[in-house]
């Protein structure tokens, strides 16, 4: 019927209502009598392009422990600086993705492709954001001076980059209106979710509600990296083939210990008058934030689950975060702690 989806797995079959939306209104299981068809969990496709500076080595690190405990294929890539592709780039990125070996995950920092454009099947998507600002700030001194790790190890972070560059004050940049602190730079996030069209690169309206389009229609999940344990609940709760015992593993002590050494190093916070402006150039990202952030509240509560807050947070024009508040990422360009991945495989 239509709205439905099946999936195959262990010789039962999982059609899953979903109303309109990416996300499952309700499971019912059925047995199959025919078991010699391909066993597929569903979905069996499933795309996470990731925001940078939210939170997205972190997953990925997990979800390679996963693609050894589950058996799903982690599709990942060596580009991680081209979101923006051409026509024919986007045709062969799909085709590549297409007929990778199901089930699998694939990731990259990537704007959202339209796979139905090119006659493919849409994957499912997932994606995780982060408050505008403080991911805008994260970035800025991380480019800078890089993490924990980077410090004891005495390391440079950007070493082409010119010295009165990386000391500039960030409410310098910010009041001074330099290219980095400014439009399109700031409008970041959006375009991962707006997708390929130019216009999802001009800050305004259209790229904004093409983005919550987007969000509704083709990802079952958006969560918040300020709620990353929730996030990787109902990553688990639904997409278990991928994401089974993730919580455990993220609370594991020897993670931990690991994202501690990913903080963002010599940050300081802008002066109140900065911090409002850099609000006003940036709320659209805002106003797109506050709605993933009210639709992964609701989905919260479908589930069972408490938000942090029972009351909404103050608009940004009225409120001034600490850019320190939300737990690091660990960067693409870091290389991994082999050792720490070794030591959990073996549990």
């Amino acid at each position: 019927p239509a709205g439905e989806r099946e999936g195959r797995e262990g010789g039962r079959r999982e059609v899953a209502s979903y109303g309109g939306s990416r996300q499952p209104n309700s499971i019912r299981v059925e047995y199959c009598t025919t078991l010699n068809e391909p066993v597929l969990p569903f979905p069996s496709q499933v795309v996470y392009n990731r925001v940078g500076k939210c939170g997205s080595r972190t997953v990925v690190l997990l979800l390679r422990i996963l693609s050894e405990r589950h058996g799903f294929n982690l599709v990942t890539s060596d580009i991680h600086n081209k979101t923006r592709l051409t026509k024919n780039e986007q045709m062969e990125l799909i085709k590549n993705i297409s007929t990778a070996e199901q089930p699998y995950l694939f990731t990259r920092h990537v704007h959202f492709l339209n796979f139905s454009r090119f006659g493919g099947e849409q994957p499912v998507y997932i994606n995780i954001i982060r408050d505008p600002a403080n991911r805008f700030l994260s970035n800025y001194f991380f480019r800078r001076f890089g993490d924990w790790r980077g410090e004891q190890n005495h390391m440079i972070r950007t070493p082409s980059m010119r010295q009165e560059e990386r000391y500039l004050d960030i409410n310098i940049c910010i009041l001074e209106n330099y290219p980095e602190c400014s439009n399109p730079r700031l409008f970041y996030i959006i375009p991962y979710f707006c997708g390929q069209h130019p216009r999802c690169r001009e800050p305004g309206e259209w790229a904004l509600e093409r983005a919550k389009l987007n969000v509704n229609e083709n990802f079952l999940l958006v969560g918040i990296l300020e709620e990353l344990e929730d996030v990787l609940l109902l990553l688990e709760r639904f997409l278990p083939h991928y994401f089974k015992d993730v919580l455990s593993i993220y609370k594991n002590p020897e993670h931990r210990k690991l994202g501690n050494l990913t903080v963002t190093v010599k940050k300081t916070v802008p002066s109140p008058e900065a911090i409002q402006i850099l609000y006003q150039r940036m709320r659209y990202e805002y106003e797109f934030y506050y709605y993933v952030k009210e639709q992964f509240h609701l989905l919260k509560r479908k589930f069972g689950l408490k938000s942090h807050s029972s009351e909404p947070p103050p608009k940004p024009e009225f409120f001034i975060p600490s850019p320190l508040e939300t737990e690091e990422p660990i960067d693409d360009e870091e290389q991994d702690d082999e050792k720490w991945l070794e030591d959990i495989y073996k549990r």
